[in-house]
């Protein structure tokens, strides 16, 4: 809570410098990490153990440390925890129109618009995750020479707060995978900051009928299809 207006705040962290090189690796590593962890996620943790020199410091301790917790649990333990964390758990959703939109009638159109800023910037979606996915947006970011996707990972950062802040809450390993990314995340707005507030104090928007929908342009910039 903010000690001035008594307003939820997220957990603070001191952002690091990295070049576009770093960030890049960054980006992949949360990726790989966030995705549900199919058989063979084994070789995907060592994949990403072969990234972490490569980056800051802090940055590598908390992606070491979510891959320490993934070896402790097995491939079936971290299923299963995936599952009930991401799958059952909205304050978890990786989806991050939710976040702006909610389930209603305007986050399709939402979805429209995060589809054609990633067709934009040449990504073709193949697999079945939305446009809107988290650990798809930061694939995209990794390999995005235009800066949409990032532009849209930073458009979403309220949402982006609201997962890593759940996380924290439950103890789930992938907090310290949201917290290593927004250590490379430019600082927080206080625009981003009022809009956290309001959804851990309201939630995210409501269906109301009668309302017309924003137009394709008013929804958040949107991200290779895979």
């Amino acid at each position: 809570m903010s000690a001035a207006l008594g307003l939820p705040t997220f957990p603070a962290v001191e952002a690091v410098d990295v070049d576009d090189e770093a960030r890049r690796l960054v980006r992949m590593a949360c990726s790989i990490l966030l995705d549900y962890p199919e058989n063979g996620f084994a070789e995907r943790i060592l994949a990403v153990r072969a990234m972490l020199p490569r980056l800051p410091e802090a940055v590598a301790r908390l992606l070491t440390d979510f891959c320490d917790a993934a070896d402790a649990l097995g491939e079936r333990g971290l299923q299963i925890a995936y599952v009930d964390i991401f799958d059952q758990t909205r304050r978890c959703a990786l989806g991050l129109t939710y976040y702006t939109h909610g389930d209603t009638r305007s986050r399709g159109q939402a979805l429209i618009g995060f589809r054609r800023a990633l067709a934009s910037a040449g990504f073709e979606l193949a697999r079945e995750e939305l446009p809107d996915h988290l650990p798809l947006l930061l694939e995209a970011a990794a390999l995005d020479e235009t800066g949409i996707a990032e532009d849209l990972i930073e458009a979403n950062r309220e949402g982006i707060e609201v997962v890593r802040t759940a996380l924290r809450s439950y103890g789930a390993p992938w907090a310290r995978v949201l917290d290593a990314l927004v250590l490379t995340l430019p600082e927080p707005s206080p625009e981003v900051a009022a809009a956290y507030a309001r959804l851990v104090s309201q939630g995210p928007p409501t269906e109301l009928v009668g309302v017309a929908l924003p137009a394709l342009s008013d929804c958040p910039i949107p991200v290779q299809e895979r």
